[in-house]
């Protein structure tokens, strides 16, 4: 599994230990932390691949947690929380995640979510460079694809993975309109069963990234009824 490391941030040793299980067996590198201070501790000493983070944990809680991995790192983060309702589904996207699970949760979706997260991540991540550089021009971005760097106006913008990648796909073909659900299912790789607010929620995240008033974006554009689309 290429040593892929992991760090699961959970208070609850039982639940912790069970996800670190999964993921030996299925070949990964797996460090715990039990509390957000010495999740980000462990952050600054070493390189992680994807963190799985619980939101309810006492002192330093996940969402907050994440704020601040989101202000240093890249990192796909999948939040984990015994909450179900979609308001706290799209705070925790809002914050930072890439992704959301609910407890209690069937381990092999963990795993499944792990790997399909992965997958973008090491795709993305200027660690594993591309053989040819592709750089796309539009609308005053500059998105390079063998860096996964993407400037506006020559001033650099770190996006998630999960945000690099809505915003390639839109750029890549400017002009057209794709659904909330083409884009989920061409980002996330999952089917679309029923409508949510997720590809909303990020795509409100690279507008504040990107835009100059994300309030009144010209790049990406809402074509109401049917999707978003990237102005060429």
């Amino acid at each position: 599994m290429q040593n892929q490391s992991i760090l699961v941030v959970d208070d609850e040793p039982a639940i912790a230990s069970l996800i670190e299980i999964h993921l030996l067996s299925e070949g990964y590198q797996v460090q715990k932390a039990e509390n957000g201070p010495d999740a980000l501790d462990l952050l600054h000493g070493q390189i992680f691949d994807l963190v799985i983070l619980d939101v309810m944990m006492p002192g330093m809680n996940g969402l907050e947690v994440c704020r601040q991995i989101r202000e240093q790192w890249n990192t796909p983060i999948l939040m984990l929380s015994a909450k179900s309702e979609d308001v706290d589904k799209i705070l925790g996207l809002k914050t930072g995640a890439d992704d959301y699970l609910t407890k209690p949760f069937n381990p092999l979706e963990l795993v499944a979510r792990v790997k399909a997260q992965l997958r973008r991540y090491t795709s993305l991540n200027p660690g594993h460079p591309a053989t040819t550089e592709e750089t796309l021009l539009v609308h005053g971005l500059e998105i390079n694809r063998t860096r996964r760097r993407v400037t506006v106006d020559e001033r650099q913008v770190v996006l998630t993975p999960t945000e690099y990648e809505i915003l390639l796909l839109l750029a890549s073909h400017p002009g057209r309109v794709f659904s909330s659900e083409e884009i989920f299912e061409r980002v996330w790789k999952e089917r679309f069963f029923q409508a949510n607010n997720t590809v909303m929620v990020h795509v409100r995240k690279i507008r504040e990234k990107i835009e100059d008033n994300p309030g009144h974006p010209t790049r990406i554009k809402t074509v109401w009824g049917v999707g978003y689309k990237l102005e060429d």
